[in-house]
């Protein structure tokens, strides 16, 4: 188990969204977040305490975590000093990037010189089996993207949360590194074996009392041509009788990819529709959530009842004005 609380690494993170673990961490998880520890030049802010590790192990902090997120998931070499300093301090490290720590011989030195441990999330721990495409009990809802990073992760935990205080029987299922350090479970998509990704979100999803819902949380976006694998897997080995869009419409293209434009609410809920119909026949696009953290609230307002105008579903940013009207849309499936 990692072990709480935790100060949060932000490194060198050239923007906001590049922090995107701690953020989630912070938002989603706040007693958990002493305080951040930011490197020269890093354009992130959580709004936490700025902290030296000194500070941070007096404020009770146990775990570093590597709250970065970069094109690639590599461990920077300009952030090996602060690691190292961190496992001598007396910090274990948490890590759900690609770029392993227990790869890292310098790390792993320090580490079992020093007692402390190396948590790499972005590791399967089942042997996933190959999908099925079996109909399974229960309900299930994915949030599927325009791009990447858009808030897929953050739509899905505020359906749970919106769910839960309802009474209604559901769990968030988390695919990626930061949605697995704030829940402590799921499945790294994203690191499993393409044959065995769909299998996994089968696994993670089996069958359940026929009002439970699960609540999955997207990944990459199929119109991302570095990241729509996993989308796909998600797709099918969820078989979900619901799908959220989720879009942030103040970006210039797709990320990481400036020769891309963003695709159309439109194309999105058609294509992610059409493949959600191989594996369930009955799936359906129920609603819009729109990330408008860029934009101030009157112009959220305004976009958010286009939506609505424009494509006659529910639509919301449910993480500012809250999740009610989507979960109306699933309470009446």
């Amino acid at each position: 188990m990692i072990q709480t609380p935790y100060l949060l690494f932000l490194g060198d993170a050239p923007d906001q969204l590049a922090a995107k673990v701690a953020q989630g961490i912070k938002d989603w998880r706040p007693e958990f977040a002493v305080g951040q520890f930011r490197m020269e030049g890093c354009k992130a802010d959580m709004g936490l305490t700025d902290m030296t590790l000194e500070q941070a192990k007096a404020a009770g902090a146990k775990t570093l975590v590597i709250g970065v997120a970069n094109r690639g998931g590599v461990i920077s070499p300009a952030w090996k000093k602060v690691l190292v300093a961190a496992l001598e301090e007396g910090f274990d490290l948490a890590s759900g990037l690609h770029n392993l720590l227990k790869d890292e011989a310098d790390l792993v030195a320090v580490a079992q010189a020093c007692g402390r441990e190396l948590h790499d999330v972005r590791v399967p721990e089942v042997d996933y089996p190959i999908a099925n495409g079996v109909k399974r009990t229960g309900k299930r809802v994915l949030a599927v993207g325009t791009d990447c990073s858009v808030g897929k992760m953050y739509t899905a935990l505020c359906l749970e949360k919106e769910m839960r205080a309802r009474g209604m029987n559901a769990d968030f299922r988390a695919t990626g590194q930061t949605g697995i350090l704030i829940t402590g479970d799921g499945v790294p998509l994203d690191a499993v074996i393409a044959d065995f990704m769909a299998g996994s979100i089968e696994y993670i999803t089996p069958d359940n009392d026929a009002d439970h819902w699960d609540i999955i949380e997207g990944q990459g976006s199929l119109f991302h041509v570095s990241y729509s694998g996993v989308t796909m897997a998600l797709i099918h080995g969820g078989q979900p009788d619901a799908l959220i869009v989720c879009h942030e419409p103040t970006r210039a293209h797709m990320r990481g990819l400036p020769g891309y434009s963003l695709p159309s609410l439109e194309a999105v809920r058609d294509m992610a529709l059409s493949l959600a119909k191989v594996a369930n026949p009955g799936a359906q696009v129920v609603g819009y959530a729109i990330n408008t953290q860029h934009m101030s609230e009157d112009d959220a307002l305004a976009y958010v009842a286009k939506v609505e105008a424009d494509l006659g579903l529910p639509a919301t940013d449910p993480f500012r004005f809250g999740a009610g009207k989507l979960v109306d849309a699933l309470a009446a499936i």
